[in-house]
């Protein structure tokens, strides 16, 4: 298992949840983004900096996933090309994406985009919570201890 981080917009108030449970599971962490990007230095750590282009981060993340993976984005078309795979995905707030909820999620992105176009809603997402930190934590410890067990039987 390798966790993958679509990095050009991932919080950095969990990056260090992030880089702690990668490093006690002995998990790698490949970070990638269209921009250099400040690691520590380690030999599980690394990153991969591609072109500025719409979705470059996206196709390189897609390209490189392989079942069993853990991919973090909250870019639901990516979750949904790495769940295909045969990947995990969750998001910064800890929701986890799978084969039975990524169509709805796709679905709601899709109308939420219609509305803010159409100008009947606006403004983001909330803002970054503690409650979102542990929802995060909890839900990035689960996925890694169960494939941890996987692949120890």
């Amino acid at each position: 298992m390798r966790i993958l981080v679509d990095a050009d917009a991932f919080p950095n108030v969990i990056k260090d949840i992030l880089i702690r449970a990668g490093e006690r599971m002995r998990v790698p962490l490949i970070f990638v983004a269209c921009k250099r990007l400040r690691l520590e230095r380690s030999d599980s750590i690394s990153s991969i900096e591609v072109p500025i282009g719409p979705d470059l981060v996206d196709d390189r993340i897609a390209e490189l996933v392989q079942s069993g993976d853990l991919v973090i984005t909250a870019d639901i078309p990516l979750a949904d090309r790495v769940v295909t795979k045969g990947a995990y995905a969750i998001n910064p707030r800890g929701e986890l994406y799978t084969e039975e909820n990524i169509k709805d999620r796709l679905a709601m992105r899709d109308l939420m985009n219609e509305l803010r176009d159409g100008g009947m809603m606006t403004g983001g997402p909330a803002e970054f919570s503690k409650k979102d930190r542990q929802a995060f934590a909890n839900q990035l410890n689960r996925i890694l201890i169960r494939q941890v067990k996987k692949e120890k039987a």
